[in-house]
């Protein structure tokens, strides 16, 4: 594991709660719980956890999307054998 990915994964243990999807407001936010004296470094680390927020709601909505259209493929089904009945 890189030194990026491992200060990031760290930092989001704590506060994950804290940072969105906006990189300069991570970058705040990094300020305000952590001393890093390298401006490439905050960046990096702030760049990642803003990555992997924006993947992880992408992929939460990727889920949701995947189970709305299997709850109305299965529903499809029914109604066309009571629309049947019905006939």
């Amino acid at each position: 594991m890189n030194r990026i990915k491992r200060i990031s994964t760290e930092v989001l243990t704590l506060y994950k709660e804290k940072f969105g999807t906006d990189f300069a407001q991570n970058k705040k936010v990094l300020d305000q719980i952590a001393i890093v004296r390298s401006k490439g470094l905050k960046n990096e680390v702030a760049g990642y956890i803003t990555t992997y927020i924006k993947r992880e709601i992408e992929e939460r909505n990727e889920k949701e999307a995947q189970r709305i259209e299997a709850k109305e493929s299965v529903q499809e089904p029914e109604e066309l054998h009571e629309e049947e009945i019905l006939n």
